[in-house]
C-alpha cells in the first residue's frame, strides 16, 4: 500500500527495496542491536531468551501502517548485528529475513513473540515492546504463587510508569506460563483489555512484556519495572509489605500492638462462647452507603461530572487520555444501541468535527449518569473530571466519622484493607485522597473497580479473593450496603456484613447477614 504524505504526495511503498534499505529502516535496525547488547548487560536477554520489537519511526507514515522491526530467535543477543533484524509488514507479513549464518549458528528464525508483539501493537498503538527474562521479572511472580497481580505503591520510579504518579498503585496483571510463548497470545491479549492502563504484563516463571509509544518510553518504563521488582524483592526478604504505602513489617503486628488509648490488642478476639474468632487477613470496602454517605456521591459527584463533561472533553480532546475514554465510549454506546437501551444516540465519525462528536459524547453520558450506569466507560471518564475538581479544591471527599479512626485501627493490627466500587480506581484514590479527615490512602492497600467484573456477580469476588492470594475466601471480610452485593460475595465464600448507613435504601426482610452502623462494630 502507498503511504501519503503529510503533503499529500505519494510516497514509496513501505515494501519496496528501496524503502526497506533507507535511512530509518537502518537507523531502527542498529538500534535494536544496539539495545539488546546494553539489555544483556542488564541480564534481561542472556542465554537467547527474550526479545525486542519496533516499529520503524517515519512521520509520513500513520503508525498503523509503519513497518514492524523483530530480533530473531534463539540467538545470542549481545552478538547481534543490524542485519540479523526481521522486517516485517504492518500486516505481520516478513518483508525481509536474515541470511543463514555458519555452524554452529541455528537457521535464522523470527521470535516467537511476534503474535504477543503484535497484540500489544494492535491493542495499545504501541511502537517498541520489550519482552525480559529478567531475573527480578520472574521470581517477583513467585512470591505469591496465587496472585494475579502484581501492585506496589508509594515509591519514587512508580514515577517513570505512564500515567502514574508516586501516591499511585501501580498494578501489573500476571498471567500463567506456556510451554510457548505463541501459546500465550490469547491471555496475553485478554490481560491488556482487562488492564486498560497497563503498560506491562508479567508471566509467572518466566518474565515480563512491556510497551511504550516509543522506544525512549518503553525503554525508560523497563527500566523502572525492573527496579520496582527488584525492590519488592528485597523488601519481602526483609520481612516488608511492598505493596502497603508505609512498607511495614509482613503480619507483624498481627502478633498484638498497643495501640493508643487501648491495651495489648491481641489479632485474636473470643467469641461469646469462648471460640478463637480470629480477625480477617482483608477487609474489602464498598464505597457509596459504607465509608461515604450516598448523598455526596448522589448529590456531589455526580452532578458535578455531569455539569462539566463538555467543558472537560473539549479542552482535553486531543490528549492520549481523552481518546482513551473515547474510544471506550464509543464500544459502550455501540452495545448500548445494538441492545436498545434507553438514551443511547448515535456518536459520529472524527469526520464530523469535534463539536457534534462532542455533543453526541455529552448526551449519552447524561443518560448513564441519570441511570446510575456501573459500566467502566463511563467510570473511566468520570474520574478524570473528578480529578480535576480536587485539583482546583472545587471537590473534597466526604467519609463517616468512624471510617478514619477503624482504618487507622486496622492497619496497626497488620489487616490489609482495600476498596472495591463501581467507581474507578482514579476515581477511589481521589475520594480517600483528599477528605474531612485528610489523605487516608496510606491506610489502605489497593482498589479494585468494574474491570474485575460486575459487583453483582460471584466471579467478581472470586477473582479479587485470588488476587489478595488468601488461604481461603473466607480470610476477606467484604463491607456493603447492597444486599444484592451481598449475596454475589457471599457465594464466592467471603465473610460479609452490610452497612446500614442514613440515606441507604432498604434490605429484604430476613435477609441473614450481620448489619452495622459504624465501623467500629466490627
Amino acid at each position: 500500500m502507498a503511504a501519503v504524505g503529510l503533503n499529500g504526495v505519494k510516497l514509496a511503498t513501505t515494501s519496496s527495496q528501496a524503502y526497506l534499505e533507507s535511512k530509518a529502516v537502518k537507523d531502527t535496525r542498529a538500534l535494536m542491536a544496539e539495545l539488546c547488547r546494553h539489555f544483556y548487560t542488564l541480564g534481561w536477554v542472556t542465554g537467547t531468551g527474550g526479545s525486542i520489537t519496533m516499529k520503524v519511526h517515519d512521520d509520513s507514515i500513520p503508525k498503523p501502517q509503519q513497518l514492524i522491526l523483530m530480533s530473531p530467535s534463539a540467538v545470542q543477543k549481545e552478538r547481534m548485528e543490524p542485519e540479523d533484524m526481521y522486517v516485517l509488514s504492518a500486516s505481520g507479513s516478513v518483508l525481509s529475513a536474515p541470511s543463514p549464518k555458519p555452524f554452529p549458528h541455528k537457521p535464522p528464525k523470527c521470535t516467537d513473540c511476534d503474535p504477543l508483539f503484535r497484540k500489544a501493537y494492535e491493542l495499545r498503538d504501541a511502537a517498541a515492546v520489550f519482552h525480559s527474562h529478567g531475573l527480578e521479572s520472574c521470581l517477583v511472580t513467585m512470591i505469591n504463587p496465587l496472585s494475579k497481580e502484581f501492585r506496589i505503591t508509594h515509591m519514587e520510579m512508580i514515577k517513570g510508569i505512564k500515567g502514574h504518579g508516586y501516591y499511585d498503585e501501580l498494578v501489573v496483571p500476571i498471567i500463567e506460563n506456556t510451554a510457548y510463548e505463541y501459546q500465550l497470545t490469547e491471555s496475553f491479549a485478554k490481560a491488556i483489555e482487562d488492564y486498560p492502563k497497563a503498560t506491562a504484563v508479567l508471566v509467572r516463571n518466566h518474565g515480563v512484556f512491556v510497551w511504550g509509544d516509543s522506544w525512549i518510553s518503553a525503554k525508560t518504563q523497563s527500566e523502572c519495572y525492573h527496579y520496582l521488582f527488584d525492590a519488592a524483592i528485597k523488601l519481602h526478604q526483609m520481612g516488608l509489605d511492598w505493596s502497603t504505602p508505609n512498607h511495614g513489617p509482613i503480619q507483624s503486628a498481627r502478633r498484638g500492638l498497643t495501640l493508643a488509648g487501648e491495651l495489648n490488642v491481641s489479632v485474636k478476639a473470643r467469641k461469646s462462647n469462648g471460640e478463637i474468632d480470629p480477625f480477617p487477613q482483608c477487609i474489602v470496602l464498598d464505597i457509596e452507603g459504607t465509608t461515604t454517605p450516598i448523598s455526596f456521591v448522589s448529590e456531589v459527584l455526580f452532578p458535578y461530572a455531569r455539569d462539566n463533561v463538555g467543558r472537560h472533553l473539549s479542552l482535553t480532546y486531543d490528549t492520549p487520555e481523552t481518546k482513551a475514554d473515547i474510544k471506550l465510549l464509543r464500544s459502550q454506546v455501540q452495545s448500548d444501541l445494538e441492545q436498545g437501551i434507553s438514551g443511547a444516540v448515535p456518536i459520529p465519525s472524527d469526520d464530523a468535527g469535534k463539536e457534534e462528536v462532542i455533543a453526541a459524547l455529552v448526551a449519552n453520558v447524561d443518560a448513564m449518569i441519570k441511570a446510575d450506569r456501573k459500566i467502566t466507560a463511563l467510570k473511566e471518564l468520570q474520574g478524570h473530571i473528578w480529578r480535576t475538581g480536587y485539583e482546583n479544591n472545587e471537590l473534597e471527599g466526604i467519609v463517616f466519622d468512624d471510617v478514619p479512626e477503624a482504618l487507622e485501627k486496622w492497619h496497626a493490627l497488620g489487616i490489609k484493607v482495600y476498596i472495591y466500587s463501581s467507581g474507578s480506581r482514579l476515581a477511589q484514590r481521589l475520594i480517600f485522597g483528599k477528605t474531612n479527615h485528610g489523605d487516608l490512602r496510606k491506610y489502605l492497600s489497593g482498589f479494585f473497580d468494574t474491570t474485575v467484573g460486575n459487583k453483582r456477580e460471584t466471579r467478581s469476588y472470586v477473582e479479587i479473593s485470588e488476587s489478595l492470594g488468601v488461604d481461603k475466601p473466607s480470610d476477606i471480610l467484604f463491607v456493603t450496603d447492597v444486599y444484592q452485593e451481598a449475596t454475589a460475595a457471599k457465594a464466592a465464600g467471603l465473610e460479609v456484613i452490610i452497612s446500614i448507613r442514613p440515606g441507604n435504601g432498604p434490605l429484604p426482610d430476613n435477609h441473614g447477614f450481620k448489619t452495622i452502623k459504624s465501623f467500629s462494630d466490627i
